[in-house]
């Protein structure tokens, strides 16, 4: 089959899918309204589609009985965002928009799986497509995982619109490629005194920027990136009062779970040496959030090949360097294997952007590559 072609072919059907995807955003864990739309294109094209954690999706096309199982995951959810874009088809939600291209995300599943139903007869297992609510809160993937929604499944592939890459182009990347993260929150406490006379007290403000000061400074023993970002400071209400307690919060990114644990562990340690240097004390919060996506080697060259076959080698980048960003996918392969791309958005806009509103053909070039990768792994694994 040629994918891309019969994916043009859709473009019609695909852009007014996702128009309607894109007018009803909906936060994360509400997706009420887009996963009930999206069940039921599903249905219409003959998959079996079953509905847990109250709005995920998890949908199997049948091929042949061969046992064999592979996924595609698109996340669902949209961001507290107000729309900028002028489109034509804007948020209908005051508020709420898909300012991270979930609804190309979708879209470019729906078409993956309206290209492989055309041909099912001749697939080599069973395609299981994953419809993912929550991404962008506290993570929807490791809750369908422990709900069994990949019981069975070999590999998991997905992608993410990029607005760095030119319309029409896949980015590919080998291991490490989206960070780990923790969320850490420090309360310093001192003893408040009067402007006048600092040395009677313990300036806990003082503490708190020295903290965050050596906190920019700190590296993991493995060389790899990592971005310690502080976020929020807050300290003292009054010009002529030494506040006694501050607090600060902010993100730890690093390239894999084992940075993360060693920068956890110099981020205690740094705030205890300089809490004990001026004699206050802290206490500290550390919410671990995502492990990060380290892709596996043999289904990323299943999609680089696939994804050449698709579209040519012009267009497919092998990309050198990692992103800081997290996501949610690493869950899915660290419980499988499989891989997470990127896919060229046609819109130089940032994510999460009010004006971010990516070009339908990325769901085409996306919805071709996917399926092709999902034949090809069904036939070689």
């Amino acid at each position: 089959m040629d994918y891309l072609a019969e994916a043009t072919k859709l473009e019609d059907r695909l852009s007014e899918i996702r128009k309607d995807l894109h007018r009803h955003p909906e936060l994360g864990n509400e997706e009420h309204y887009t996963s009930k739309r999206v069940e039921g294109i599903l249905k219409d094209i003959g998959l079996d589609v079953r509905r847990i954690l109250d709005t995920a999706l998890v949908a199997t096309l049948h091929g042949k009985p061969t046992g064999k199982k592979v996924a595609l995951r698109a996340d669902m959810d949209a961001l507290p965002v107000t729309e900028q874009t002028k489109c034509g088809f804007e948020s209908e939600n005051p508020g709420v928009m898909h300012a991270c291209g979930h609804d190309i995300h979708m879209t470019s599943a729906i078409g993956a799986a309206m290209l492989l139903s055309q041909n099912k007869e001749n697939l080599e297992g069973d395609v299981v497509f994953l419809f993912q609510p929550n991404e962008e809160r506290s993570g929807g993937a490791q809750r369908m995982i422990d709900a069994g929604a990949v019981d069975g499944v070999g590999a998991v592939f997905g992608g993410h619109v990029c607005p760095d890459l030119p319309l029409g182009t896949i980015g590919v990347r080998y291991g490490k490629f989206y960070a780990a993260s923790a969320v850490f929150k420090v309360r310093f406490k001192g003893r408040s005194c009067h402007g006048a006379t600092p040395e009677k007290g313990i300036d806990a403000l003082m503490v708190a920027a020295e903290t965050v000061t050596r906190l920019r400074t700190l590296k993991p023993s493995s060389g790899d990136r990592c971005v310690l970002s502080t976020c929020i400071f807050n300290s003292g209400n009054v010009c002529n009062v030494i506040p006694g307690e501050a607090y600060i919060e902010g993100m730890i990114r690093t390239l894999g779970k084992d940075d993360k644990l060693e920068m956890q562990d110099k981020l205690r340690k740094t705030v205890n040496e300089v809490c004990s240097k001026y004699g206050a004390s802290a206490d500290v919060e550390i919410i671990g959030t995502y492990d990060g996506v380290v892709n596996t080697d043999d289904e990323t060259a299943i999609m680089e090949k696939s994804a050449r076959q698709v579209l040519g080698d012009d267009n497919v980048v092998v990309l050198d360097q990692p992103t800081m960003v997290t996501e949610d996918f690493g869950f899915f392969v660290d419980k499988c294997t499989g891989s997470f791309c990127h896919v060229g958005a046609g819109c130089t806009e940032s994510l999460h952007s009010p004006l971010f509103i990516p070009d339908i053909k990325a769901a085409v070039t996306a919805a071709a590559v996917y399926a092709c990768t999902l034949d090809n792994y069904l036939k070689n694994s």
